[in-house]
């Protein structure tokens, strides 16, 4: 598994919740198989996006097309605030998870 990371500062989380969720269809093609959506604690104005994608390929595919039709466009990110920071991952081992 490879996760596309975001983070981005918003100007409002219902607007941008509602551009994000209008590309639902897309992430569904582009092979995005888990989306996260966190914001951190006392920022209601940051947001976290992790999507996973079975290959790096696919990451990259779909960050282009963010960079080039999604956050080039007001209109498709009305609530963004600045430009996105983003990093794509890859597993570096494969531990069991730690219980505490």
């Amino acid at each position: 598994m490879v996760t596309l990371h975001i983070e981005h500062a918003i100007t409002d989380f219902a607007v941008w919740k509602a551009a994000f969720d209008r590309f639902a269809e897309a992430r569904e093609r582009a092979g995005v198989t888990r989306a996260s959506l966190k914001r951190p604690v006392g920022d209601a104005h940051y947001i976290v996006i992790d999507l996973d994608f079975p290959t790096v390929d696919g990451a990259e595919r779909f960050l282009t097309f963010l960079n080039e039709q999604v956050w080039s466009t007001p209109a498709n990110a009305p609530a963004l605030a600045g430009a996105p920071r983003t990093t794509i991952l890859q597993p570096a081992t494969s531990e069991p998870a730690v219980s505490r």
